[in-house]
């Protein structure tokens, strides 16, 4: 059976995909979403932004077959070429050297997790300064140079359609099974476990090794802006193998990040231990004949190919992890108390949840209440579990007031349920990795004239936007008491960004922003609903609102505003314009009968 660095590093995100890769029916998956192919597109975009050097070579293999990347990248390294592009290495299981300490003395001082790093330099222990520095050069190097080789040019000219066949061709994702006989007799395989590795890069270094007076240290290039874990171990993964080929094990790797000017070096003496962890765990899984426990993360399952199959595995299951609310860690303290279904939640009494891990007074009884919904398939109006924090009318004085570090409980927010003639509903577009909002959709409901006006504010390119910016002012300052509803945070931070970035006076801005109403916010500390998630789409269509092009996301704008860019084809800002709308007005749906709810329950 074969292991690769992307299997480990997705069961570090979830024990149950790699198993699904590895034993069941690939015909089951679900097909790429539009914006995970962007995220691929992305990735290849930034390798190519990377590997602007003339030294790399890549190793002459076909796709998928990887005993001849194998031995392509053995006779380079014999060679000792300076740096390898995409190089295959491969090693026995038996082969690794178990370490049984996690951290040696001298970092037992370091206390710090990937969630809590602040600072590369963190990490950035005991690493050899000459390492570090040649490998600097090349990195420097890369960006310093001008043009790509022929080679590399090829291998990032593909289309859309042809980004998907990279995907579903390399040989490190979706070809492990590949049935090769043909093998080298300088390639290790068979045994029960062989090891694959595929790093970005192999980067020569002075030393020795068993191919001569060098040694190779593997680089990742990853789309991420922070050396996550699973980033880490992965690239620790590569390190192991290498070890293993070159007869000596590399003392560091790195991570080449997004918008980073140089590379992370990773201490693989706080990793590779980790990672030896993480790989026996992940082959002891392999061995099991069931697949591990679904749960249902809808931030991490959302981009999975499994996701249906797993849905459909906890909608059977009742799982819990399809309530609101219900987290790992609070789902691990629930199997405590044997509370194992929506009806057994139901009936608890919240008071036995509130110390444990996860729990306290107000979360209990919302997740109980939450059950409840799910149970009876009904609202619930919440008690007044949660005391919205009062207002210091000081921090409205501008010599306080830090616009980046605004928060909606420091202004004085709008009652929802106050009655307006005209009320605004705000949704705004935009494309994370240009850091781009370009459309600002406002929807302008008269109630006295029985008018209603939608205005889409749209920004063509990057350029335009402080122009829909400007536009967003002008028509809001026209209707100067009238609320302002939105979904979720996300708005309101916006319009801070704006506001810093284009340089509005706080005389401007503040105003605005006090007007601001989080039906999000409002909906989720009075009422509990029969619905998994509650995400604008689920709430509204439960509601029974229908958005005009049923498979419109968020995602899709995001991927069809980048195929805009690159083709110029206006039906793309149409559909987006469409959907901008729709959500506005899906707003206002729930907006109507959250006010109405609980005008009827209290």
């Amino acid at each position: 059976m074969l292991i690769n660095a992307e299997l480990l590093l997705q069961y570090q995100r979830c024990k149950r995909r790699p198993f699904l890769d590895t034993h069941s029916d690939r015909t089951l998956r679900d097909k790429p979403t539009d914006l995970l192919i962007k995220l691929q597109q992305d990735k290849i975009i930034h390798q190519k932004s990377i590997l602007k050097s003339k030294s790399h070579i890549r190793p002459n293999y076909h796709a998928g077959n990887w005993r001849a990347g194998a031995n392509a990248t053995w006779e380079l390294m014999q060679q000792g070429v300076d740096c390898i592009y995409q190089g295959v290495l491969v090693a026995n299981f038996s082969d690794i050297e178990w370490y049984s300490l996690p951290i040696p003395p001298d970092l037992a001082s370091l206390n710090s997790t990937d969630s809590e790093i602040n600072s590369l330099e963190k990490l950035q222990v005991s690493i050899n300064e000459n390492l570090v520095n040649s490998a600097t050069k090349i990195f420097q190097n890369y960006h310093n140079s001008d043009n790509l080789n022929s080679q590399t040019q090829s291998n990032f000219s593909s289309s859309l359609e042809k980004t998907v066949e990279i995907i579903s061709n390399n040989p490190f994702i979706s070809n492990l099974n590949n049935n090769q006989t043909t093998t080298q007799a300088n390639t290790p395989i068979g045994q029960e476990y062989t090891l694959i590795s595929c790093p970005d890069l192999l980067i020569k270094q002075p030393g020795k090794s068993k191919f001569g007076d060098w040694t190779y240290i593997p680089a990742s290039i990853e789309l991420g802006k922070r050396p996550k874990q699973e980033y880490q171990v992965a690239v620790a993964y590569h390190a192991q193998v290498l070890g293993i080929v070159q007869e000596v094990q590399p003392t560091t790797a790195w991570l080449i990040l997004r918008g980073k000017d140089s590379g992370y070096p990773v201490d693989l003496r706080r990793w590779m231990f980790q990672m030896q962890q993480i790989l026996r765990e992940y082959v002891q899984t392999l061995t099991n004949e069931n697949a591990p426990e679904v749960f249902i993360s809808r931030q991490k399952c959302s981009l999975c190919h499994w996701y249906s199959t797993c849905h459909e595995v906890a909608k059977k299951q009742q799982h819990l992890s399809l309530l609101p609310g219900v987290t790992p860690v609070r789902y691990t303290q629930l199997q405590t108390l044997d509370i194992t279904s929506p009806e057994s939640l139901a009936n608890t009494n919240p008071i036995d949840l509130e110390n444990l891990p996860g729990f306290d007074a107000l979360v209990a009884p919302k997740i109980v209440m939450q059950a409840k919904s799910i149970v009876e398939n009904r609202p619930f109006l919440l008690p007044n579990l949660i005391q919205k924090p009062e207002i210091d009318e000081t921090d409205l004085d501008v010599g306080y007031v830090s616009l980046s570090s605004l928060r909606p409980n420091q202004i004085a927010a709008r009652d929802i349920h106050l009655p307006s003639q005209i009320e605004l509903y705000f949704d705004i577009e935009a494309q994370p990795d240009l850091n781009l909002n370009y459309l600002l959709g406002v929807l302008v409901v008269d109630k006295q004239a029985k008018t209603e006006q939608f205005y889409s504010f749209l920004a063509e390119n990057i350029d335009e936007e402080e122009f829909v910016w400007q536009q967003f002012l002008h028509l809001v300052n026209q209707y100067p008491d009238a609320p302002i509803y939105h979904f979720c945070i996300y708005e309101f931070d916006t319009v801070k960004r704006l506001a810093k970035l284009y340089r509005t006076p706080y005389s401007v801005v503040l105003p605005v922003l006090s007007r601001f109403v989080d039906v999000y916010e409002e909906l989720i500390t009075s009422v509990t609903l029969p619905i998994e998630s509650y995400a604008l789409k689920a709430i509204a269509k439960w509601l029974g609102f229908e958005w005009r092009d049923s498979e419109a996301s968020g995602a899709k704008c995001i991927y069809w505003y980048d195929q805009w860019l690159q083709t110029g084809d206006r039906t793309l800002l149409e559909i987006i314009q469409r959907y901008n709308e729709d959500d506005c007005r899906a707003t206002r749906s729930v907006k109507e009968w959250l006010v109405e709810f609980i005008k009827n329950n209290k």
